[in-house]
C-alpha cells in the first residue's frame, strides 16, 4: 500500500484531501504544520507528500527543501492558490514534482498523485537495478569476481548469520573492514551498532579506556564517567583491527570478556555484562607471535573460530579491471568529470605488484583523475613514483650485460632470475629473518613473501 503525507494547517481541508485519498486505497498521514510534518518524513516510508503552499511558521517551499535535504527522490506536490503560482513554478525548480492550483477537481489530483507515485516507484526499482548490476555492492561496496573472491563472499554468507568470533586476515589495504562491515550487514545484530576500533592507533592505556570505558577520577584526566566500546556495541558487533598490536595486558582483558560476557571499567568494581559480537583483524601472521610470545594462544583460538583471509590484490589480477572502473566512476563523480583510461594505463595497472593492494589501487585512481589532460588517464598518469625517480637506471649504463647473461634468455627469464638470486641471497645474509631481507632490499615484507611464494624459497626453520 502506498503511503501519502497530507500537511494543511486547515483542519477541514486536511479532511477532505485524506479521506479522498483513503477511498482510493491510500494509507495517508496528516500533519498541521510542516514542524509536525518533519518527524513523519523522516521516521515513515511515505511514496508521496501532498502540502500546502501558505502555512504559518514553516511555509511549503522551505518544507519542501527540508524534505529534498533528507531524500531527493521523494515526490512533493505543492497546493497553492492562482496567486501564488509565481512562486509554485519556484518550487518546481527546487524539485517539487508538480504543483495543484485552487480550485482543482478530484480526478486532478488523484492524476497527479498516481503519476507521482509511479515515478517514484520508477525511480526507485532503477536504483535496485543498478545496485544489482553493480559487483557485489551488497557485499558493502567489495568488488571483485576471481575464485578467492567468491570464496570470501560465500564464507560471509555463511557465517553472518551466527554469532561466531572471525579472524580476518590479510596485508594492509585489501579491505579486512569491508569484510567486518559485510558480515555485520548480514547478521541478526544489523539494526544494532557495529563500532570499529583500531588497537594500533592508540596507547596501551589509551586502547583500555576505548575498549572498557572508564569511572570518574580514574586516572588524571578522567573527568567524568565514559563508556567504552563494549557498552556502546552491546547486541551489536565491535570490529578489533589490528589486533596483533593489541598489549599482552589487554589480551588477557579481553580473553575474559569473550569467556564470561563481563568486564569492569577502567578504576571501577562493578561488573558490566555486554552482548557483542567480535570480529579481529590483522596484516600479522599471529601463530608467529604466539611462538614469539607476543600473543595469546588461547585468546587467538577463541578468535579465529571462523578464518577470512584476503589475498593480495597481485595475486587476483583479474579484480583489477573492475576495480578500477568503480574507481574512475567514483573519482569522477567527485571532480564533475566524466573520465576514462586508456588501454596502456590499464595494462600497467594489472602488471604492477600493489604493496598496499586495493588501498593504494584507490588512491592511484584519484590521483591519475585529478592530473591526467583530456579526462583520459595514461600510463605517465598511473607510473608508481618509485619509477619516477632520476638516475635510478644510472649504475647499470656501463654494465656490459653480454657478457654475463645468454642470447637465447628472454627478458622474464632474465629479470626472474636475477630477481630470485638476490631474494635468495638477502635471506641468507639476513639469517632467515625476513623483515631484515626485506629492508635490505628495499621492498616491504609482504612484497618478499610474495617473491618467496613466487620462487618457492621455504622459509626455514631458526
Amino acid at each position: 500500500m502506498q503511503s501519502i503525507l497530507v500537511v494543511d494547517d486547515e483542519p477541514n481541508y486536511q479532511i477532505v484531501l485524506s479521506e479522498l485519498l483513503k477511498d482510493e486505497g491510500y494509507e495517508v498521514f496528516t500533519a498541521d504544520s510542516a514542524i509536525d510534518a518533519l518527524p513523519l518524513v523522516h521516521n515513515t516510508d511515505l511514496d508521496l507528500v501532498l502540502t500546502d503552499m501558505k502555512m504559518p511558521g514553516m511555509d511549503g517551499i522551505e518544507f519542501l527543501q527540508k524534505v529534498k535535504e533528507f531524500n531527493r527522490e521523494l515526490p512533493v506536490i505543492l497546493i497553492t492558490a492562482y496567486a501564488e503560482v509565481e512562486r509554485a513554478v519556484e518550487a518546481m525548480h527546487l524539485g517539487a514534482f508538480t504543483y495543484l492550483a485552487k480550485p482543482f477537481s478530484n480526478q486532478q489530483l488523484l492524476a497527479s498523485a498516481n503519476k507521482a507515485i509511479e515515478h517514484y516507484g520508477l525511480v526507485r526499482e532503477l536504483r535496485r537495478l543498478r545496485e544489482e548490476a553493480s559487483p557485489r555492492t551488497g557485499f558493502s561496496g567489495m568488488i571483485g569476481k576471481s575464485p578467492s573472491m567468491q570464496m570470501v563472499y560465500q564464507l560471509i554468507e555463511k557465517v553472518a548469520p551466527t554469532s561466531s568470533s572471525v579472524l580476518i586476515t590479510g596485508e594492509s589495504g585489501t579491505g579486512k573492514e569491508l569484510v567486518a562491515r559485510a558480515i555485520h550487514a548480514r547478521s541478526k545484530r544489523k539494526d544494532a551498532p557495529f563500532i570499529s576500533v583500531n588497537c594500533a592507533a592508540l596507547s596501551e592505556h589509551l586502547l583500555e579506556s576505548e575498549l572498557f570505558g572508564h569511572e570518574k577520577g580514574a586516572f588524571t584526566d578522567a573527568v567524568t564517567m565514559r563508556k567504552g566500546r563494549f557498552e556502546l556495541a552491546d547486541t551489536g558487533t565491535l570490529f578489533l583491527d589490528e589486533i596483533g598490536e593489541m598489549a599482552p595486558r589487554l589480551q588477557a582483558k579481553l580473553l575474559r570478556v569473550l569467556q564470561e560476557k563481563t568486564f569492569e571499567r577502567v578504576g571501577g568494581n562493578q561488573s558490566m555484562q555486554a552482548d557483542v559480537r567480535i570480529l579481529a583483524a590483522t596484516n600479522k601472521e599471529l601463530r608467529d607471535e604466539i611462538e614469539r610470545g607476543s600473543f595469546r594462544e588461547d585468546l587467538y583460538y577463541r578468535l579465529n573460530v571462523i578464518h577470512i583471509h584476503l589475498t593480495p590484490l597481485r595475486e587476483r589480477t583479474d579484480d583489477i579491471p573492475p576495480l578500477v572502473t568503480h574507481f574512475i566512476e567514483k573519482s569522477g563523480k567527485s571532480l564533475g568529470k566524466k573520465l576514462d583510461i586508456s588501454l596502456d594505463a590499464l595494462r600497467l595497472l594489472v602488471s604492477l605488484p600493489w604493496e598496499g593492494n586495493v588501498r593504494e589501487l584507490e588512491n592511484t585512481i584519484e590521483r591519475a583523475a585529478i592530473l591526467c589532460e583530456n579526462n583520459t588517464i595514461t600510463p605517465e598518469d598511473v607510473q608508481p613514483e618509485g619509477n619516477m625517480l632520476p638516475s635510478s637506471h644510472q649504475w647499470s649504463e656501463s654494465l656490459e650485460l653480454n657478457q654475463f647473461i645468454p642470447e637465447h634468455l628472454t627478458l622474464p627469464e632474465i629479470l626472474n632470475g636475477i630477481e630470485e638470486r638476490l631474494v635468495r641471497e638477502a635471506l641468507e645474509d639476513a639469517d632467515e629473518i625476513q623483515a631484515r631481507a626485506a629492508e635490505k632490499l628495499g621492498i616491504t615484507k609482504s612484497l618478499l613473501q610474495y617473491k618467496m611464494k613466487k620462487y618457492n624459497l621455504q622459509r626455514k626453520k631458526r
